[in-house]
């Protein structure tokens, strides 16, 4: 197995991924190993800023780490591009942290139908008054 390093892959389906890698020969056949992949998308907002987007690469999984073989892969290239590092180790870091995960205390306290019925007896209530 080689080295890991931060790399930048276009996938044959279009997909822009940015994760830690490692490359693995595997008799002839390279394996391509992502680390936390990420969706990375640049964008510009009103003002004229830019900012990137990221997102999980594959966002219903519980694993960190993901195979793909060379044929899916269009181009790779290392980046040694400082801040999209930063941001991508501040983007892992930031969705490990549990507080960030919705909880009663950030205000999911009850269904659709249960606030429906407490906005509807508030307005009630402020009828009578």
């Amino acid at each position: 197995m080689g080295e890991e390093f931060y790399c930048i892959l276009k996938l044959v389906s279009g997909e822009e991924i940015l994760s830690l890698i490692m490359v693995d020969e595997n008799d002839g056949d390279p394996i391509i190993i992502l680390q936390n992949p990420v969706i990375v998308k640049p964008l510009t907002n009103s003002t004229g800023e830019s900012y990137i987007k990221i997102k999980p690469w594959i966002e219903i999984s519980n694993d960190d780490m993901f195979l793909i073989k060379l044929d899916k892969v269009i181009t790779m290239t290392e980046t040694r591009d400082v801040k999209l590092i930063q941001v991508y180790e501040y983007y892992l870091q930031d969705n490990s942290n549990e507080s960030n995960k919705p909880s009663p205390m950030m205000g999911y306290v009850s269904s659709v139908e249960q606030a429906r019925k407490n906005l509807e007896n508030l307005f009630k209530q402020s009828k009578e008054s």
